[in-house]
């Protein structure tokens, strides 16, 4: 089967043969404009390959502490009807874990240092089934949270706050008040500290305390949990499950899937990511227009041959395709090439920034001043197939405007000085 000869004239013009100097300049022009789209495709890959990394990462730590959905009672109380509510939570195929939950804010004093607080009463039996952290803890620090033993696990980072080690007593002070014949006194306790965790999330190291559930009911007077925490089978899942929960369940209860719970970081990074997206396309716009003035130089060093397949009877569309055809080869062959060396960095970074570390003798991430000290990668489908599609389509736009030119060459006046 014969090729259409626009199809072989414009691959022919894309390898611009060297015979001449103004040829082998079109050909050093068409390679750097390759080379452009190629670097432009393979930076956005890996930019947002390793947005997509530190995101999951950072998920993946904060899942480790907080669970997929959490459902409050009315007004920050107690749930009404705790083994109907759990009953109905059970009832949703995507549900794999329940446990009760106290929540309530506290300060912790440890000598005349003070600190503020986010309180969890967990029951250590039910608890390691929702997180990560407490499946961690379950035979150690967790077994150690006995009822009426008022001890407590916290964060590592609070504890370095607060000079605390394991077997320290604090005293924590609960927000309402004691009435008294002397008047409202607050209302303080003793509490042992019976572990420490390191989640790697320094929100929650920083503030978060664990203490039995029963012991939290009785240190805030409340006649059971305030909540109860939720584990899926999909994470993703979450908002959907939420909305049926919140749909089915009885009486008036609060529910929050992990995304709302952490609204404000998602959206940020989902902002930020594209700004980058937008920043890093420009990259390969500039690439892609560089096209303009290879065709261009290309539709004036070839007048005389666009004018010799005019007078043989070629049509102005025909010459178009010629150009269109150049033009998208170097499109095509640039977003591969970009592809390939994006994928095959995105895939194996995890290996090439240890070697350039270790090159420089350098750290890109210390771990005393980041959360993540290694350079996570997760490359999407969907993100690297609307790179490629954008880098095609800014390629054969770039195309049109000098493919249009050659095809308005009139040949009598390209021919007159040959």
């Amino acid at each position: 089967m014969r090729l259409p000869y626009e199809l072989l004239l414009g691959w022919r013009y894309t390898r611009a043969g060297r015979a001449t100097r103004r040829n082998g300049f079109i050909s050093f022009i068409s390679g750097v404009s390759m080379l452009g789209i190629a670097l432009g495709v393979a930076a956005l890959i890996i930019v947002l390959s390793v947005m997509n990394g530190f995101q999951k990462e950072v998920r993946d730590r904060m899942l480790g502490v907080v669970s997929h959905i959490e459902i409050y009672g009315p007004d920050g109380g107690v749930v009404p009807d705790l083994q109907r509510s759990i009953a109905e939570v059970r009832r949703n195929p995507q549900v794999v874990g329940v446990a009760p939950f106290v929540a309530a804010q506290a300060l912790i004093a440890r000598g005349e240092d003070m600190r503020g607080t986010v309180v969890r009463g967990i029951d250590p039996v039910a608890e390691p089934q929702i997180t990560e952290l407490a499946q961690q803890l379950k035979d150690t620090a967790l077994k150690r949270l006995v009822p009426g033993g008022f001890g407590l696990v916290m964060g590592a980072e609070l504890a370095r706050s607060l000079g605390v080690r394991e077997g320290d007593t604090v005293t924590l002070v609960a927000p309402s008040g004691q009435v008294t014949p002397a008047g409202v006194v607050p209302r303080l306790r003793q509490m042992t500290v019976v572990g420490l965790f390191d989640s790697g999330h320094y929100e929650y190291d920083s503030a978060l305390v664990m203490m039995h559930i029963d012991d939290a009911q009785r240190l805030f007077r409340l006649e059971g949990p305030t909540g109860l925490r939720l584990k899926l089978r999909d994470l993703h899942q979450a908002r959907e499950v939420a909305a049926q929960l919140a749909d089915t369940m009885t009486g008036p209860l609060l529910v929050r899937d992990w995304t709302r719970q952490n609204r404000t970081w998602f959206a940020a990074v989902q902002l930020e990511k594209r700004m980058m997206f937008i920043i890093l396309t420009l990259i390969v716009a500039v690439a892609a227009f560089n096209l303009v003035s290879t065709l261009v130089m290309t539709v004036t060093d070839k007048r005389a041959d666009i004018a010799i397949l005019r007078t043989l009877g070629a049509s102005p569309r025909s010459i178009m395709g010629i150009f269109v055809v150049q033009g998208a080869t170097v499109g095509v062959i640039g977003t591969l090439a970009g592809l390939l060396f994006g994928l095959a960095i995105a895939f194996n970074i995890d290996t090439i920034v240890p070697a350039l570390e270790h090159l420089l003798g350098a750290s890109f991430l210390p771990r005393d001043v980041y959360l993540i000290s290694r350079m996570p990668s997760d490359p999407q489908s969907s993100d690297i197939m609307p790179i490629a599609i954008i880098s095609l389509v800014l390629a054969f736009v770039a195309t049109l405007y000098p493919s249009w030119r050659a095809s308005r060459v009139n040949p009598a006046e390209a021919l007159r000085y040959e």
